[in-house]
């Protein structure tokens, strides 16, 4: 009795619906009817449109934006490089663009341009999600574009030096490991110009972070990161990338590389043997890159607070151009953000993290290099989560200081820059 007169009512409300159609002026009916009829045409148009087939629709995306991660070899659980290896994470792949989790990119998009900007267009959401929805076809074949070719082992290229560790490290199935430190001789007869550091490491399962120091010839290594003498350095989700055009860093002949390495065992006993792979410069730059950390050692993150704030701050010594940023804490680090103070009273947000990711510790290089005056105070200001709320804490019940474990934390805002020559007509132009 209730589905006959619920079929009765439904019937009843479509009367009393063309009822009111009919007893309105004509001009309202033709407004409705003409919303009607658009709205219809615009939906046949959806559903004509052939669905979009991996073959000539999909794959130039992947070949773009996805595969020098998600290649044999590289940081990416699965390759995407041709059908039969994509078609089965078909489903995944679709709730992880429409999310916008992949490809990774944290950067709030109201604040600053980046040339490394990793978000996909709308238009190519779109068409995977329309790809999955059809069913996830492969099409023709002979529509597939050629795939990128990649040196094996390499995200740059290959390099034209490979330096190793100088011995393999046994990491021990369980337990807490210091950082340890290994030195590697360049063996360079003559000074050399590095347009780009590609660093791998050896077990990827077990190497947390690796920071590359040069160590001149006939001095004792430190054990620390000396200003001016930090070469490079990769965690978790960070890419490596050449010096842009006419910039670079200088190796001294006879200098050592200090390979500084953190492990995390992982309940398996292996060994690792890191590298890193050096791209010289064909010619002197016209510029020497340059970079530095804006850190705090000490504070104290009380246990249980679930938004704790931490500030740092750095004063440029001389006017400069600042080419990038990247913001380091760990796994209780939930947001960062570098604001620029300017002498003349100024202030700008130069880069917003509003949802910081540990796996993911990504470079942001400026679309266009910004010059800060000298005198302009960059400050950093991170929130973290040490609260049971958080499902990557370790202990919730303890407060927590600097550290170098990843139960520990850090606050250390990195920053690259090149000196600016030329900032009177800068300043002039940031004026107006």
């Amino acid at each position: 009795m209730r589905q006959e007169w619920a079929g009765r009512g439904g019937i009843i409300k479509v009367i009393a619906s063309i009822i009111r159609i009919v007893t309105m002026s004509q001009r309202a009916r033709k407004l409705i009817f003409g919303t009607i009829l658009i709205a219809a045409a615009a939906f046949a148009a959806d559903t004509a449109k052939p669905a979009p087939t991996f073959a000539k629709d999909v794959a130039p995306i992947l070949y773009k934006n996805c595969t020098t991660c998600h290649r044999p070899g590289e940081i990416a659980p699965m390759s995407l490089l041709n059908y039969k290896e994509t078609r089965p994470w078909a489903k995944s792949i679709k709730q992880a663009v429409a999310a916008r989790v992949m490809p990774p990119w944290f950067a709030d998009p109201a604040v600053g341009h980046f040339s490394n900007d990793t978000r996909l267009k709308v238009e190519d959401v779109d068409t995977i999600v329309r790809w999955v929805d059809a069913g996830a076809p492969e099409g023709n074949p002979a529509e597939m574009p050629a795939a990128p070719k990649y040196v094996e082992g390499w995200v740059l290229g290959k390099p034209d030096v490979v330096i190793e560790m100088p011995e393999a490290f046994e990491v021990p199935a369980q337990g807490v490991i210091p950082y340890k430190y290994f030195s590697a001789p360049t063996n360079f007869t003559e000074d050399k110009w590095i347009r780009g550091v590609e660093i791998r490491a050896g077990n990827r399962a077990v190497v947390h972070h690796i920071i590359l120091m040069l160590q001149p010839a006939g001095t004792p290594p430190t054990g620390a990161i000396l200003p001016g003498m930090q070469l490079a350095g990769t965690a978790p989700g960070v890419q490596p990338r050449f010096y842009p055009d006419g910039v670079a860093k200088q190796i001294k002949a006879g200098s050592l590389i200090v390979f500084q390495m953190h492990y995390t065992p992982n309940g398996k006993a292996v060994s690792d043997k890191s590298y890193v792979g050096l791209y010289f410069a064909k010619e002197p730059p016209r510029e020497i890159a340059k970079g530095g950390g804006i850190l705090n050692f000490g504070f104290k993150i009380p246990a249980g607070d679930p938004n704790y704030e931490v500030k740092s701050n750095w004063v440029a010594p001389e006017d400069i151009l600042l080419t990038g940023m990247t913001p380091h804490m760990h796994v209780r680090g939930k947001d960062f953000k570098f604001t620029a103070y300017y002498p003349d009273g100024r202030s700008e947000v130069l880069l917003n993290v509003p949802h910081y990711d540990f796996n993911w510790q990504l470079h942001y290089t400026l679309q266009d290099p910004m010059h800060l005056p000298k005198g302009t105070r960059i400050e950093c200001i991170a929130h973290y989560d040490n609260s049971v709320n958080n499902k990557f804490n370790p202990d919730p019940t303890k407060d927590v200081h600097w550290g170098d474990q990843t139960f520990e934390e850090m606050m250390i805002g990195f920053f690259d820059y090149l000196p600016d020559h030329n900032p009177v007509a800068k300043t002039v132009a940031a004026n107006r």
